[in-house]
């Protein structure tokens, strides 16, 4: 993070408190609403409920060899025991455990069991994400409508698309032109290559299936535009080490790309150590006129005021703090009058996976490790509905070749290194990214009576699978099991985890969009309703799923509506 960035704790003069815009939330979408709103001339301060990390500095592990790790990247038992939520989730190790909640740190309480996995440090899970860059289509912003679920979305993809773009050329993505109608093209840098049985397996799909196999899109500068060297990152290295922390910037993340720019501008201010308690509700006024913040370290609470105010808390963090935010207008939650706030939770279903091995390739190999996956974009009920299950999945694939075991070859000396050190047999994953559909019985709520460290009840989630989920499924393993074998896979292994929700790490909902304020939160804008100053542009947004991956869609949200906003604060409507 750039020493320009200016961190106060609690100024005395009145004025030190009053700015333009407040941001909640320093991770993808906050750091987005950072850069924008600092761009357009607009004094901001940003609360970060985590502690500080710079760029670089704050990455202890991210040029660590394996065996300069005390237990060579492996989790230790007593770690495990600590931890059984946080450790179940994808990409914590050793190496990563830093940008990772401890279980016993933030506690929350499940009616039904939801992993809730949170990263709390400048740049939130910015740090620790996928990186996964597909845009959504028509067919999933339509999809509530033409399936009769959920609320018609206010918006469809022309709405969003000019911000997709303005997100994609600044943060870099890379993939290729493949002009399909379920997963639009962007604006791409150089994809990253096939390897020999993913490009078998491409064409195999194709001829049996007329089913597309691609490279992913991936948040990675594979070749340096001006915009990127502006930021003072490089390309990226492809060496798989990501969730450490890229000293290349070669992936997007908020202490990379947008906190740093932003503070270019000199109209930046961040505040760690800052947890949002609630907004603060004029009611004369009738708007919001600024947030309660409590002092991580000291439990101090301070007020800070601003003209318009950004949510972006992470999906079930910005429904707490909204919730948490009730006044004799709204005795609910902010902006709560629909009664919504909070229900139709949804998530990703990520329960369907399977490994295939692929024998006929051992001359081939690859020469680097490779930080992205390919893309089976969704072929399920598009145009109409032609399963017994609403909505579709995307899978995300790749083949590798595995090292020789020790177990599989005999010798000793010099002879076993020598055949230790032969690539052996080449194997392929498949997972499934899939739609789930938002239910009123999904829903976060609060605590009556057990509040946490900050004084703040604790959040209640009650969220579960339903049998639309099962049968979603049992289809990916079905189909992908044919796929497997039609490409000429041996040994194939499919898996069911029956995983809790929230392991995908893409809850959504609470906070939903719509066009009837009587069942939605948020108008087309991400603005509330009944509180238009307010705006929510995270995972809370969102009023279904899809089958995309969502976060560069919070990124296009929170552009789009910030140019908005600006737009009404020139016109003296907020």
């Amino acid at each position: 993070m750039s020493d320009t960035l200016h961190h106060i704790i609690n100024g005395n003069p009145a004025n030190d408190h009053t700015y333009d815009a407040i941001v909640i939330g320093s991770g993808i979408s906050g750091g987005w609403a950072a850069k924008e709103l600092c761009e357009k001339g607009l004094k901001t301060l940003v609360l970060e409920r985590g502690r500080p990390i710079e760029h670089i500095k704050d990455y202890p592990t991210m040029a660590a060899q394996k065996w300069e790790l005390a237990h060579r990247g492996w989790i230790p038992q007593k770690q495990r025991n600590e931890n059984p939520l946080i450790a179940k989730a994808a990409g914590y190790g050793e190496d990563t455990a830093h940008f990772f909640v401890k279980d016993a740190d933030q506690p929350y309480i499940q009616e039904k069991p939801f992993d809730w996995i949170r990263g709390y440090q400048v740049g939130g899970k910015s740090l620790i994400w996928g990186r996964s860059c597909q845009r959504w289509s028509d067919w999933d912003f339509s999809s509530p409508l033409r399936n009769g679920y959920a609320t018609d979305w206010p918006i469809r993809y022309n709405d969003i698309a000019p911000w997709y773009s303005h997100a994609e050329k600044f943060i870099g993505v890379c993939g290729t032109r493949e002009n399909i109608e379920s997963m639009p093209d962007g604006e791409f840098l150089p994809a990253m290559e096939f390897n020999a049985v993913e490009k078998h397996f491409k064409q195999t799909i194709w001829d049996k299936y007329q089913r597309h196999y691609i490279p992913g899109r991936w948040a990675h500068i594979t070749e340096p535009q001006p915009i990127h060297t502006q930021q003072g990152r490089g390309q990226c290295m492809n060496r798989d080490l990501c969730m450490r922390g890229c000293p290349y910037g070669g992936y997007f993340s908020s202490v990379t790309s947008t906190l740093p720019w932003a503070a270019k501008t000199g109209n930046l201010t961040l505040r760690p150590h800052s947890v949002v308690h609630s907004i603060i509700y004029d009611e004369k006024k009738q708007k919001a006129t600024g947030v309660r913040v409590i002092d991580a370290n000291t439990k101090d609470a301070t007020e800070y005021f601003a003209r318009i105010i950004f949510v972006n808390a992470s999906a079930l963090n910005s429904n707490l703090i909204l919730l948490n935010s009730v006044s004799n207008r709204f005795p609910n939650g902010l902006g709560n009058d629909s009664g919504v706030l909070g229900k139709y939770i949804c998530f990703h279903n990520y329960r369907g996976s399977m490994n295939s091995r692929f024998e006929g390739f051992d001359d081939h190999y690859y020469k680097v490790k490779r930080a992205a996956e390919c893309v089976i974009p969704n072929f399920r009920n598009l145009k109409k509905k032609e399963t017994d299950f609403t909505g579709g999945y995307v899978i995300f694939s790749g083949a590798y070749r595995e090292r020789m075991h020790y177990n599989d070859v005999e010798g000793i000396g010099a002879a076993l290194k020598e055949k230790l050190s032969a690539p052996g047999p080449w194997g392929m994953y498949m997972y499934m990214q899939g739609e789930t559909i938002p239910k009123a019985s999904n829903e976060v709520r609060l605590s009556k009576d057990q509040q946490d460290a900050y004084g703040m009840p604790f959040l209640i989630t009650n969220v579960g699978y339903d049998e639309n989920d099962d049968k979603m499924v049992a289809d990916f393993l079905t189909q992908g099991k044919e796929m497997f074998e039609a490409a000429g896979g041996k040994d194939i292994q499919v898996r069911d985890s029956h995983q809790p929700p929230g392991l995908d790490i893409h809850e959504m909902g609470g906070v939903r969009m719509g066009k009837d304020p009587a069942t939605s939160m948020l108008n087309g804008f991400n603005q509330l309703h009944h509180c238009p100053n307010v705006f929510v542009t995270d995972g809370a947004c969102m009023t279904s799923t899809g089958n995309q991956s969502p976060s560069i869609l919070y990124m296009a949200f929170t552009a789009r509506a910030v140019n908005h906003a600006v737009e009404q604060l020139n016109k003296h409507n907020l």
